[in-house]
């Protein structure tokens, strides 16, 4: 993703938050970026802004409101939210600042603790003149991409851990004989949007069990039934689908969102920002609060609409935020039931892919305004987020994380297909042979093409210890390929099949190896001075051994990259001094590893009896410091155990026994 500017902009008044009208009269202090403060004034009689606010309902009483009054509205009250931005001066400078050329996202925070600001639709804004785009809507010109989000200012930062696995609660309801809700059309752009992270089957009720662990979906819901479930269970994303209704408190006006009864489906409870907060934070049995959503998105006509500013408590989105929930998207009109599928689609799918929310705030924004013609739902979505120093490094490794996760989906299929796991080998002699070919060139296309697409985007050229990473994770994907053609060609082999196919499968494993072997080199070459990179060394050197043929390249390894070898094992040494835990057992696995290659690299001086005795010590000692259930063991193994089934030679045949047997698989004899 590209770099993006943050730009804060405060509007302050004193006094407390509620009990305070609109007024042309009343002087707010804007602050923003290094300058001094500003007064800036509200062009609005508060009633006057309460009636044209009204005039974007679509419906007054019942009567439509023509769509031209409309529009107009939308134009008029967006050049007047413009006119008060361009009171602030430092906002403009900051806009017009060199560092926002090239299309990099500017992300404005408005800090708003008067209410009445927060009835303000500041998303509608006309840039006025000498902003972007002047005379366009501020949030929807491309020229300089800018997207708008409001914070509840509060006394010290809002904690967020954005690097989660994902798990949504998606609640609907619609009681009372209110028409029904679109939830068939949102649970399906859900279903979409997690659906590169289900593991692939051959049926999709296969699929379910892992649906169902990323996905519940909890229909005539209630506030019982929504507070039990994230009691229960830690959800990252709250989805809410039901009708917004007016409620009186205190004798006035406020908004709601209409869900079931906990005593009656069939009733409605129309339940306030306030109780909603205190279920989806809920506490178990501990008093602790076991989970606090990253996100809640809710489809719910005024959601985003503060209605009466005379008692404390604003919109169901600014209480929300206020109790601590990151970020919530919501809408601050009637939202039309096809803009809430759309903003289903567009937020589910590039939130749980790791893009950054306020890149996807901003395509939400254009998407609405090109598939939703006729409505101002594009002006209507309204986001509440909090974004700390880190963020962007967050949602990097979240975005990174996804991406591993998506292509540790599709070699699990690959190993189903080829029979590379127990649970597939069944499954695998069942298959039809061509259809099992063709899955599988799909996937090595698929994943080949995906790693291409990370490894272009824009972030990629601001570190080279990622590219280096990434290029790392290429060669080993090209391993695990190169694995899958082999174990092919061997059950044609051994089926006596067509021996052209035979030699192409072949072909196609010593192909991968080979691209694995180049992308391990290019991994190393990128970044050179990182010493953590002894382990794209030792695959490098391993990915040589194994594409060493005929004898005469065998034998001239040692002479060509001896001193690699060396190279890795000296720098594996110096970080075993300081290792510890899983870090200390990694860093054993790569000796243990290279003193196996040491049959290739070491030359005349490589003694069996040395690496032999070398290897036992280092596996062993894993397993004194984890578990054998522990990944590092767990992948240790199945290293060794490539050695042995997929890379056979004599020279380190029984050197790989050594290791399987010292890290406790007795499936091999020693």
């Amino acid at each position: 993703m590209s770099e993006i500017r943050h730009i804060k902009l405060e509007l302050l008044r004193p006094g407390p938050a509620h009990n305070q009208l609109l007024s042309p009269l009343t002087p707010y202090i804007a602050l923003c970026g290094s300058d001094g403060p500003v007064t800036v004034r509200m062009p609005f009689e508060h009633h006057q802004l309460l009636n044209r606010l009204e005039r974007l309902r679509y419906d007054t009483n019942g009567v439509p409101i023509a769509a031209s009054q409309r529009e107009t509205e939308v134009r008029e009250l967006g050049a007047a939210i413009g006119h008060v931005m361009g009171q602030v001066p430092a906002l403009l400078s900051e806009l017009s600042d060199p560092r926002g050329n090239g299309g990099k996202l500017v992300h404005l925070q408005l800090s708003l603790s008067a209410f009445e600001l927060g009835m303000v639709p500041f998303e509608a804004a006309i840039a006025p003149d000498g902003f972007p785009g002047s005379g366009s809507p501020l949030f929807l010109q491309s020229r300089t991409p800018i997207v708008v989000t409001r914070e509840v200012r509060r006394g010290r930062p809002l904690p967020i851990n954005w690097n989660r696995m994902p798990r949504i609660l998606f609640a609907f309801a619609s009681p009372n004989g209110l028409p029904q809700v679109p939830a068939q059309e949102h649970l399906k752009a859900i279903r979409r949007a997690i659906d590169p992270w289900v593991k692939l089957k051959d049926s999709p009720e296969e699929r379910v069990r892992d649906v169902k662990q990323m996905l519940t979906v909890l229909p005539n819901a209630s506030i019982g039934r929504i507070q039990e479930e994230c009691s229960t269970a830690q959800y990252t994303h709250v989805h809410i689908l039901a009708h917004g209704a007016l409620f009186n408190e205190s004798g006035n006006r406020r908004y709601g969102i209409m869900l079931c009864s906990d005593t009656d489906p069939m009733k409605g409870d129309v339940v306030d920002g306030e109780r909603l907060a205190i279920v989806l934070t809920a506490r178990g049995s501990s008093d602790n609060i076991r989970n606090r959503p990253n996100v809640v998105t809710l489809a719910t006509c005024d959601s985003g609409n503060i209605e009466s500013v005379l008692i404390p408590g604003g919109s169901i989105a600014h209480e929300l935020h206020a109790a601590g929930i990151p970020w919530i998207f919501a809408s601050q009109f009637p939202l039309w039931m096809r803009a809430s599928s759309i903003a289903t689609e567009v937020l589910y799918s590039g939130l749980l892919k790791g893009d950054d929310p306020r890149w996807v705030l901003f395509d939400l924004r254009q998407r609405l305004r090109i598939d939703s013609a006729g409505t101002h739902d594009w002006a209507s979505i309204v986001c509440y987020a909090t974004v700390p120093w880190n963020f962007g490094q967050q949602v990097d490794a979240f975005r990174d994380k996804r991406i591993r996760s998506k292509l540790d989906v599709k070699f699990d299929r690959i190993d189903e297909l080829v029979g590379a796991n127990a649970d597939g080998r069944k499954a695998a002699e069942a298959r039809s042979p061509a259809d099992r070919d063709a899955e599988l060139e799909s996937l090595c296309e698929s994943i080949r093409t995906d790693f291409k697409a990370w490894y272009e985007e824009p972030i990629m050229a601001t570190s080279a210890r990622r590219k280096a990473e990434c290029l790392g994770m290429r060669a080993a994907s090209e391993k695990r390929i190169g694995i899958a053609y082999f174990l092919i060609a061997k059950e044609k082999k051994e089926k006596i099949v067509d021996a052209k196919v035979t030699h192409l499968k072949q072909e196609k494993s010593k192909e991968a190896y080979k691209s694995a072997r180049d992308f391990y080199r290019s991994s190393l070459e990128t970044d050179p001075l990182n010493i953590d990179n002894i382990w794209f060394i030792t695959q490098y050197l391993s990915m040589l051994a194994i594409l060493a043929d005929p004898p005469e390249v065998w034998n001239s390894l040692a002479k060509d990259y001896g001193q690699w070898w060396n190279t890795a094992r000296q720098i594996a040494n110096w970080k075993l001094r300081k290792a510890a835990g899983d870090d200390r057992a990694y860093v054993r696995a790569t000796l243990a590893e290279l003193a196996l290659l040491g049959v290739a690299y070491a030359g005349p001086n490589f003694e069996p009896g040395q690496a032999k005795q070398d290897i036992r010590n280092c596996c062993e000692e894993m397993l004194s410091l984890l578990s054998p259930d522990a990944f590092p063991i767990l992948s240790t193994r199945r290293q060794f155990r490539r050695y042995l089934e997929y890379w056979q030679r004599e020279q380190w045949n029984k050197l790989a026994k050594t290791a399987l047997s010292a890290l406790g698989d007795r499936s091999l004899n020693t």
